[in-house]
């Protein structure tokens, strides 16, 4: 059954939808492009579809079978749930918590990102850019990074949006954007793709990219692009964060669990992939920076649609792309722990939802007037060491210690095969990466000097 006294999912669609808004976030569209840029473009991809395949997968379907096996709504509480029922220690509950903290310390600084990609809309829709030099476009987003009035009214707008639609609940809220929204969001993508390549073939930008992306150079393969690789996998998927435990509780049991896990995968990086040429044949077409990290997207991409035909609304239409993603992305990342929060108090999901979003714009304040508290929970604390632990919990629980007759129930008899084959890379597979990714996050940001 699904977890008892709360919602569902209204159909397949809706809760394919929402897990796919979930993981499709600006980690495809800012963060991919960055890694693909700075890590040898080809290689890097190659390394990540692999890193989707066999590690991404199988703890994403962890966590939806954690999700609907257990309980409760909450992470935590679905893990304390299934601990009793398999006969083992809550102390593996441990992993939900993790999952849920990190959510939440994401969520807060991924206001203060949105509330950039917010910003940029109105800029572009005023010729901002037009007539400035790359210096000067790139100081603009300095300018913006450094000033934390400007970036406030932006940022409480998107997290009382965030606050809103989850205080709506699963169908009411989270659904109904993920339904409307995801399909507005892939139709502006491969329209801008397209502009991209089209404009860009004349010059060569178009075949530099799709050379630069599809033709792997095997010589940047390192142990750091690998790495980089796939830690970009877990951050895409959503992995770590107590999410897809939480939308795994909402799951019916006509959805097949293994087949979901599959779907949302090759659609999030499909959506990597087709970001990958948005972006990258404008880079090409006029020879700017492709390995200029973060700064492809609020320096690089302006310089080059500031001279663009049509630049301004192709400019304004990818950062309404980008602020489609982070809605869905960001009422995911707050879910976890208004579950947690309703469960715990029981409290209604409106005040739930209210009083945690509360906490969330204090923390993300810290993030906006304080540079290091961003890079402390970002880099320091939720990337290298929370999600990574997180994951690698749930996929030794789910692999070693859940009860084998809960595991075969929500697997199902209709993909035997399939369920079959990840359980392999549960138990097995993903453990190792990401205890390879756990160690060498801390060991990159405390002992590399």
């Amino acid at each position: 059954m699904a977890a008892a006294g709360t919602a569902q999912w209204s159909s397949r669609f809706a809760f394919i939808m929402a897990a796919v808004g979930s993981s499709v976030g600006l980690g495809n569209l800012w963060r991919f492009s960055a890694e693909a840029g700075t890590n040898g473009g080809g290689a890097f991809i190659l390394i990540y579809l692999l890193c989707i395949a066999f590690v991404g997968l199988p703890v994403l379907m962890s966590e939806y079978i954690i999700g609907r096996a257990g309980q409760a709504a909450s992470a935590v509480n679905s893990m304390n749930d299934l601990s009793d029922r398999s006969s083992v220690s809550k102390a593996w509950s441990s992993g939900g918590w993790l999952g849920m903290i990190a959510s939440f310390l994401i969520v807060s600084f991924y206001c203060m990102v949105a509330a950039w990609v917010l910003a940029y809309i109105p800029k572009f829709l005023t010729g901002a850019f037009e007539g400035q030099t790359p210096d000067q476009i790139a100081n603009q987003f300095d300018v913006l990074y450094a000033s934390p009035l400007k970036v406030i009214p932006f940022f409480l707008f998107f997290a009382f949006l965030t606050a809103f639609l989850v205080s709506r609940g699963v169908n009411k809220g989270i659904e109904i954007a993920a339904k409307y929204l995801m399909p507005l969001f892939f139709i502006l993508l491969i329209g801008l793709a397209g502009y991209s390549i089209i404009s860009s073939a004349p010059s060569g930008g178009a075949q530099q990219a799709f050379k630069f992306m599809f033709t792997p150079d095997f010589s940047k393969i390192n142990g750091d692009v690998a790495n980089s690789a796939l830690g970009q996998a877990c951050f895409s998927l959503g992995i770590g964060n107590a999410i897809m435990i939480t939308y795994g509780s909402y799951l019916p049991r006509s959805v097949n669990i293994p087949r979901a896990a599959v779907t949302v995968g090759v659609t999030d990086t499909l959506v990597a992939l087709i970001a990958g040429f948005a972006i990258f044949p404008i880079v090409f077409a006029n020879g700017l920076d492709f390995d200029a990290g973060s700064g492809i997207f609020f320096k690089t991409l302006p310089t080059a649609l500031s001279n663009a035909p049509a630049g301004n609304l192709i400019g304004a239409a990818f950062f309404f792309l980008a602020f489609f993603a982070a809605i869905t992305s960001s009422v995911s990342l707050l879910e976890p722990s208004v579950a947690w929060v309703s469960e715990r108090f029981g409290i209604s999901k409106a005040k739930a939802a209210w009083s945690t979003a509360l906490a969330m714009v204090c923390v993300g304040l810290g993030c906006i007037f304080h540079e290091r508290f961003f890079v402390l929970i970002d880099q320091d604390i939720v990337g290298p060491i929370v999600a990574p632990l997180s994951a690698l919990l749930v996929t030794l629980f789910t692999g070693w210690r859940l009860d084998k007759n809960i595991l075969a129930q929500e697997l199902g008899e209709d993909s035997k095969l399939l369920g079959t084959f990840l359980m392999f890379f549960v138990k097995y597979v993903a453990p190792i990466f990401m205890t390879v990714v756990l160690i060498s996050g801390i060991y990159s940001r405390f002992f590399s000097g």
